[in-house]
């Protein structure tokens, strides 16, 4: 959970020539799949690719993160640069020490939506609770769950061969022996 803390502000009105004050916030944010399906219920396009998003589409994206009840709308308004990459860097995070080495080959150029990330997680048995995590630990996680019920791959005769060799010479090393 990220929590972004909105600094109370002093600012000149030039038109009413007046001060306007304005109040500090305290949000909380969670980068999550309930995060996403809200926001491409609103924008009806998938979150997960490699376009550009709006300033719009990332305001209204940073508004579906917030778990913050009754926030004023307005509040949004008073977001930081500093803010906004801090958002950025959070959704970014990996929120998990697991490393899944990416194997070589294709890339698949399926187009990743909520529906399917929801898919996967019901073809998985991964419970509906981990909705609510950082987005990038659920996806580890249903990478682990990919790789891991995945039958073993049959090895070549070439290596058991060499696999075995140097099983025997650790051996034979080990005990001291010639054989």
């Amino acid at each position: 959970m990220l929590q972004l803390i909105i600094k109370p502000r002093e600012e000149w009105n030039e038109r009413r020539q007046e001060f306007i004050y304005t109040k500090g916030h305290t949000l909380q944010l969670e980068h999550s799949l309930v995060s996403i399906s809200k926001w491409e219920a609103k924008w009806c396009k998938p979150f997960l690719s490699k376009d550009q998003k709006t300033y719009d589409e990332t305001m209204d994206y940073i508004r579906c993160m917030t778990l913050t009840q009754n926030v004023d709308p307005s509040v949004y308004k008073l977001l930081t640069r500093e803010n906004i990459e801090s958002v950025n860097q959070y959704i970014e995070a990996p929120m998990t020490a697991t490393f899944v080495r990416e194997t070589p080959g294709p890339k698949s150029h399926e187009v990743i939506t909520s529906e399917l990330i929801y898919y996967w997680m019901i073809s998985y048995q991964i419970p509906f609770e981990c909705q609510k995590w950082h987005l990038n630990r659920l996806l580890t996680l249903i990478r682990v769950c990919s790789i891991k019920n995945q039958p073993p791959k049959k090895q070549s005769k070439r290596d058991i061969m060499s696999r075995n060799a140097a099983l025997n010479a650790a051996r034979r090393q080990q005990l001291n022996t010639k054989g």
